[in-house]
């Protein structure tokens, strides 16, 4: 039985799949019950009411097929799914952190945040790579003390993929942590970054705890669930090997030789949505990822990225989902 289920099932993602195909069935048979207003404010038509009638009807197959995949990922498969890995638990010691901070005509801010970092105990140096910034961030962050360099090619991916590169170069810190320019996070939960390292490979940090965000950032209702339900889909992916709420945090921590090994297999050409490539790249290649809950702050100046807007986190909260689906495919920023 399980030679049969490890051939032929176990890398088919059923719930993944079951999850959508019941989600375009309630989509479909929703709209199917907005048709009855157009439907009787147009007078009688028996082609309207037929037509009407068969989305409501129909809509009821691909809700019975998701469902019918969804118990089969979850009852039948799921045992099978799970990481057959002891739980991990290698200490770390006193290893030190090197901090790499992403930024991006960030100069209200870069200094504080660059500062913030290097006045915790465990960063033993603070990289910042400015994404061809058009302000002062580079300058502003040199002269705070970080090391500082400049990705010319533009696109958040880029410039993650240009971070991460100096990280590994720079020295031999066992231990990197990835954050951001624009004081939304802090460096005092690198202490609970380390708390969770000895059970990973990465330790991403997640959002979603209400009581550890301030009442008003740039995250909002929508893009809060959003990221929820965009990282319930890849965990349902990877069904059994994480538990993902959170596939937009920029505040994560890798071991050095998992990063090493991870980075050949990254494109740094997906754009906004490189964080979650980034996680779907680990679990494919069978790291340990743990989500750790961090505090969430008002950015210090004006939003460039996904949180611009709703409709802009819609789109790459979309892009995000074809890329989990399908894959990550290259898409240049301009």
């Amino acid at each position: 039985m399980r030679a049969f289920v490890g051939r032929y099932m176990l890398g088919v993602p059923f719930l993944l799949y079951g999850i959508l195909l019941f989600c375009f069935g309630i989509s479909w048979y929703l709209f199917g019950v907005l048709l009855v207003v157009p439907r009787l404010l147009s007078g009688p038509s028996a082609t309207f009411l037929q037509i009407n009638e068969a989305i409501v009807w129909y809509s009821g197959m691909p809700i019975f097929g998701g469902m019918v995949m969804i118990l089969f990922d979850l009852l039948v498969l799921f045992p099978f799914k799970r990481d057959q890995r002891p739980l991990r638990d290698t200490p770390l010691g006193e290893s030190n952190v090197t901090v790499v901070l992403t930024a991006y005509n960030d100069e209200s801010s870069i200094g504080p945040a660059v500062a913030d970092f290097k006045a915790h105990p465990r960063v033993q140096s603070v990289l910042v790579v400015s994404n061809n910034s058009r302000d002062a961030t580079f300058e502003r962050a040199a002269a705070a003390g970080a090391v500082a360099f400049n990705e010319m090619a533009p696109g958040y991916g880029r410039c993650v993929f240009r971070s991460l590169t100096e990280a590994l170069r720079h020295d031999d810190n066992a231990l990197i942590v990835l954050c951001e320019g624009d004081c939304t996070f802090r460096a005092y939960d690198i202490d609970k970054l380390l708390a969770y390292a000895p059970h990973a490979d990465i330790v991403n940090g997640t959002r979603t705890v209400e009581q550890l965000r301030q009442l008003r950032t740039q995250l909002t209702t929508f893009m809060y669930y959003g990221n929820v339900f965009v990282g319930k889909l890849l965990e349902a992916k990877h069904l059994g090997k994480c538990t993902i709420t959170d596939v937009g945090t920029t505040y994560k921590l890798c071991r050095r030789e998992a990063l090493a090994r991870l980075m050949p297999k990254l494109n740094p050409a997906v754009n906004l949505e490189f964080n979650a490539h980034f996680l779907d790249t680990a679990l494919r290649q069978g790291l340990v990822v743990v989500e750790c809950p961090i505090t969430f702050h008002p950015r210090v100046g004006e939003s460039k990225g996904g949180n611009t807007s709703d409709t802009r986190a819609f789109m790459v909260g979309l892009q995000m989902i074809r890329g989990i689906v399908f894959g990550w495919h290259s898409k240049d920023a301009t």
